[in-house]
């Protein structure tokens, strides 16, 4: 592989996104952000992942069900409703029209408010994949669409392309599902995104430096009120699962059981892609005098990802060059809130540098 730094350039990595909604618009327009800005990589969380910068990210593919995004270029369709992420660049035309994908499980009840459902004919997901030579599908379906990730996991296996699960389906954690992609010779991770410094990260944080210096933690909680169609359909189809992971998670940091609850709480629509996240931590110290800490978090959902999704596929790519298959622990863990394997901040993020630093 031919790094940015010698004589010769890296080759785009053609990616090919599942849902046109938040997530996808704060990406594109991030990589039109960070093409203009290559030695300013103010925001990322790595400027290189094994020679490739973010601009060499190049979406090729993208599918969905709404039909004022189908047949659309993408740089159209990240601004059409009911996207709300604000224009942060000016994105030009990408030459990727917007395909019409099945629906699926991939809209709920309560979404069928805010997304317009295209009346065309779904395309061949797999042959629209071999066609455009995709390396790397990135499924950024709404929660609670379960069936629909695993049907793309599976088009993607017919496809030959490596596949990232942002949403909370069994699929990276899934040990029948790692033995099809690694005896497919492809790379798997997964599975729900952790935000670049989101409520997940920021409550873990707090408990373990608490930890370290003393304090007894007798209780917490970090609950969530968000607006746009991601917090509308945890709502109604992914909130106890969601809070079940989350809550895991987070108790992970500490090495003692206390009470805690994690999760996402209600939809407030004039929020748009807007999160309010409330922590509530309760517990002692030096001679058990109490302490307490309130506090509230304020993200917007779709560019909060945008940092990490940038890593995860370089890092999936470097993958596939390297002939790597299968569950990848090391980006999974540093990237992703129900990983194959658990483990602390500080080991997933040395292990991920080391994997990325290997030659």
């Amino acid at each position: 592989m031919l790094s940015h730094k010698g004589c010769g350039e890296v080759p785009n990595i053609s990616v090919a996104i599942i849902g046109v909604g938040n997530c996808c618009s704060a990406l594109l327009q991030g990589l039109e952000y960070y093409k203009k800005r290559r030695n300013k990589p103010l925001g990322l969380l790595h400027r290189e992942v094994g020679g490739y910068l973010p601009s060499d990210l190049k979406i090729v593919l993208a599918f969905d069900i709404d039909k004022r995004k189908v047949g659309k270029d993408l740089s159209k369709a990240i601004f059409a409703e009911p996207n709300t992420v604000p224009r942060l660049v000016k994105v030009p035309k990408t030459g990727t029209t917007v395909l019409r994908g099945p629906t699926l499980d991939g809209l709920g009840e309560y979404a069928k408010e805010l997304v317009k459902l295209d009346d065309g004919e779904p395309v061949r997901v797999d042959e629209a994949l071999k066609k455009s030579d995709v390396e790397v599908v990135l499924n950024l379906l709404p929660s609670g669409a379960d069936e629909a990730s695993i049907w793309y996991a599976k088009q993607a296996l017919k496809a030959d392309c490596g596949y990232v699960n942002a949403t909370p389906a069994p699929i990276a954690s899934d040990r029948k599902f790692g033995e099809l992609f690694r005896k497919a010779s492809l790379p798997l991770v997964g599975d729900d995104l952790m935000d670049q410094f989101g409520a997940t990260i920021l409550h873990m944080g707090l408990l373990k430096l608490l930890n370290e210096r003393g304090v007894r933690i007798d209780e917490s909680y970090q609950l969530d009120v968000g607006g746009g169609a991601e917090s509308l359909s945890t709502l109604e189809r992914g909130r106890e699962l969601k809070r079940k992971i989350k809550t895991e998670v987070v108790g992970s940091a500490v090495p003692y059981k206390f009470p805690l609850v994690a999760g996402s709480t209600d939809y407030v629509d004039f929020l748009d892609n807007s999160r309010d996240s409330l922590f509530w931590i309760k517990g002692r110290c030096f001679c058990g005098v109490p302490v307490t800490i309130d506090i509230k978090l304020e993200t917007m959902d779709g560019p909060n990802a945008g940092a990490v999704l940038m890593d995860v596929v370089r890092a999936v790519k470097l993958a596939k060059d390297r002939g790597l298959s299968g569950p990848l622990i090391p980006v999974s863990t540093y990237a992703f809130k129900k990983p194959p394997e658990r483990k602390d901040l500080e080991t997933a993020w040395r292990e991920f540098e080391e994997f990325i630093a290997e030659k």
